[in-house]
């Protein structure tokens, strides 16, 4: 498992060409990519005391989150993921779904979760079963993602937040979403080792400090 470094800065649309260009000009764009952007759909999983917002908006030093994410709203490519944060330090885990277990894991039918093989759907059911881990936000966004191969950078660039209010189907194309409240343009800076300082330089804006921002945390505002 690798331990990952992690900035966000929040910017203001102004920043976002800016960024743009320099970025452009000494990173590769995300080979996943179309036309340098996608829209990821995620659905994010919350306990009914909700834990995963709690521990972020209490700053926890360990904490963890689970979440399923579609990409440009193809059923094609969906993944459950769990997000770990220690010390600052973060770490991605995920496993592939198809539509037919998401669509199981909304109407509330996780009991094959117990026999998969995979151990992340075997945790997720534990945390279903004991924490009562249900399906609790959409929230989608714009994201455009640069790589530089040294230190394994990469930055991403995330606007347009939006949270589908009571519906969580993330399979469903037209389901209602709205603009989250004064939600900025997101900069994420992930590196492993060292951040290389060409990308350090290119992703200072002066003015700009590091901040702690969820886009889960800015969608359940409206619950």
């Amino acid at each position: 498992m690798t331990l990952r470094h992690e900035w966000k800065h929040r910017l203001s649309p102004a920043d976002l060409p800016v960024l743009r260009q320099r970025l452009s000009a000494v990173a590769q764009p995300d080979p996943h990519a179309s036309d340098g952007r996608y829209q990821i759909r995620s659905l994010y999983f919350d306990t009914p005391a909700d834990t995963a917002l709690r521990e972020k908006l209490d700053g926890v030093n360990a904490r963890e989150k689970f979440r399923i994410r579609c990409y440009n709203k193809d059923p094609a490519l969906i993944h459950l993921e769990k997000k770990s944060k220690w010390n600052g330090l973060g770490t991605k885990e995920k496993v592939p779904l198809t539509p037919g277990q998401v669509r199981d894991l909304l109407a509330g039918r996780y009991r094959w979760l117990e026999e998969a093989e995979d151990p992340l759907l075997r945790e997720l059911f534990c945390k279903m079963t004991l924490q009562g881990l249900r399906p609790r936000t959409l929230v989608d966004y714009t994201r455009e993602a640069f790589v530089y191969p040294p230190g394994n950078a990469r930055v991403t660039l995330d606007y347009g937040i939006r949270t589908g209010l009571g519906c969580v189907d993330l399979l469903n194309p037209d389901c209602i979403t709205i603009p989250a409240k004064d939600s900025p343009v997101i900069l994420e800076v992930k590196w492993d080792a060292f951040l290389p300082d060409l990308i350090r330089d290119a992703v200072r804006i002066p003015g700009r400090r590091t901040a702690a921002f969820s886009k889960y945390a800015a969608c359940r505002m409206y619950d």
